[in-house]
């Protein structure tokens, strides 16, 4: 194990302290390190002790990993904490864009980026015994009523013009949303004492049993099921931050318990589709997105809507979408492909989904008018059509995929497009 042979034990001996900044940045970092669990680790390393680098890092893995997607993160924080006396400078270098031509350029590691933002939280603050004793010396009040809060700033602040520290923090806040949704009343009923329907059959045999009395009317309800959700994500090089930030909020829309959707598939598509949607059930985000990546060649590339949407509907449509499924479909519309195969393969997947809700960031200009003819040709054949260019248009999904009457922008626009399209 490479990460066990980068431990430097610092020169004051003070472990049991690092030990619990260790785990302070862990959490930081995403993992469910608690106070008891800081206690078991100083404890396991006193009581294992360590003769080699080794033995040190398993000690504190046993210790405070529990999950399998937790083992990147851990690593990358360790080898980040423990290897080099200056590993504030390194951090750094994660962080800032590095200038093309002077520095080599590499690619951050899966969980090495959230591994240097959980460090660099507060990197700039004074050692604890400098702290307590400048409280001690100098004690300021600071009146905070009037400042305006970061999060609600966050919400209306356009993906494309956040910092990466306001990039960080919003994708913080998007792992707390959840996308609800209605049940699906069936036709078919089940046997409750307490329902509407008469249920004749059951309360004839129970009078058959009866010598033909009946005693109890048997009672029916209608059976509710959830839908599942089917995500097309447009990943070319117009959609690039707003997609991250998609699959970001499908991620947890994927991995929120008691949401309501009975299952979550994903596609990205640019010049091809992808299907993601074994990468997003893992747990961690960082795994998951790496993977999704991995696997969709297209990034940043071209896009060709309609040859993606007739991919969709000839190989997925069938397995995804028998149980009426709610399709979200996040692309700028603005596609190579003619506009008479766009405009036929967009009506067969209307056609084929319960609800079809367009997202597209293109609306968080005021004066947006529909002259692109790819979003002329599918503007037709969504249901609703609405913005995601910040964390408020994305918590909005949750209204509009709920509410059947729902059409956002679609009328106003189509009133623009005009009756010839």
């Amino acid at each position: 194990m490479s990460e066990g042979r980068l431990l430097d034990i610092p020169d004051n001996g003070r472990l049991a302290d690092n030990i619990t900044y260790f785990a302070r940045a862990l959490r930081k970092a995403g993992l469910k390190v608690g106070p008891g669990r800081v206690v078991d680790a100083i404890r396991a390393v006193e009581a294992a002790g360590f003769t080699e680098k080794r033995d040190f890092y398993w000690v504190l893995h046993a210790a405070f990993v529990s999950r399998p997607e937790e083992r990147a993160v851990f690593a990358q924080v360790f080898r980040l904490y423990w290897r080099d006396p200056r590993y504030l400078e390194q951090m750094m270098s994660l962080l800032l864009p590095a200038v093309r031509g002077v520095q080599e350029e590499r690619a951050a590691a899966a969980a090495e980026r959230r591994a240097a933002e959980a460090l660099l939280d507060g990197a700039d603050r004074p050692p604890p015994e400098q702290e307590a004793a400048g409280e001690e010396e100098v004690r300021i009040d600071v009146d905070a009523t009037g400042t305006h809060s970061t999060e609600e700033r966050l919400r209306t602040l356009d993906f494309e013009q956040m910092s990466m520290a306001e990039i960080a923090e919003a994708k913080r806040m998007i792992a707390r949303l959840s996308l609800p949704v209605r049940p699906i009343v069936s036709r078919r009923s089940v046997a409750d004492p307490r329902g509407h329907l008469a249920d004749w059959r059951a309360t004839m045999r129970a009078a058959l049993r009866r010598g033909g009395e009946v005693a109890v009317l048997a009672q029916r309800r209608r059976r509710t099921r959830w839908p599942n959700l089917v995500v097309l994500c447009d990943i070319s090089g117009s959609m690039s931050q707003y997609s991250r930030m998609v699959l970001h909020f499908l991620h947890a829309v994927a991995n929120h318990k008691g949401a309501g959707w009975a299952k979550v598939h994903a596609f990205t598509f640019g010049t091809r589709l992808t299907n993601i949607t074994r990468h997003l059930a893992q747990r961690d985000v960082d795994a998951a997105l790496a993977a999704a990546g991995a696997e969709a060649q297209d990034w940043q590339g071209g896009t060709r809507i309609g040859a993606c949407l007739h991919a969709f509907n000839r190989d997925w449509s069938r397995r995804v979408m028998g149980q009426g499924a709610v399709v979200l479909l996040v692309s700028d519309g603005l596609d190579r492909d003619p506009a008479a195969d766009l405009s036929r393969e967009m009506e067969r997947l209307h056609l084929s989904a319960r609800r079809l809700v367009w997202v597209n960031p293109l609306l968080r200009w005021d004066g947006f008018v529909p002259k692109a003819r790819g979003i002329r040709a599918m503007l037709p054949h969504v249901d609703a059509f609405r913005a995601g260019h910040s964390i408020a248009t994305l918590e909005a999904l949750g209204r509009a995929i709920s509410d059947t009457g729902d059409r956002g922008e679609k009328d106003r626009l189509m009133r623009l497009v005009g009756p010839d399209g």
